[in-house]
């Protein structure tokens, strides 16, 4: 599911609603259930980046040291994953 956001009211009264309904709308998607993650593949490394951080790296432009796949960043390096 994806959210694409409404056009505002031109009427300002009507903004409290607007929100409310994009607020609702926006938690309805990130509590869907999501059957699968799609990562970006990166031809770079991110210019910013912490730890914990997941990515596909393309192996050939950027690659963090095992070629292509996906990468945590531990704090101190890109782990490969797989």
């Amino acid at each position: 599911m994806d959210y694409f956001p409404q056009n505002p009211p031109s009427d300002p009264a009507k903004l409290p609603e607007y929100l409310r309904n994009e607020f609702r709308r926006i938690q309805q998607v990130m509590l869907a259930d999501q059957k699968a993650v799609r990562l970006t593949v990166l031809h770079a490394q991110p210019d910013k980046y912490a730890e914990g951080d997941v990515v596909y790296a393309d192996g050939t432009d950027w690659n963090p040291g095992s070629g292509k796949g996906v990468y945590r960043y531990s704090g101190s390096a890109w782990v490969f994953l797989g």
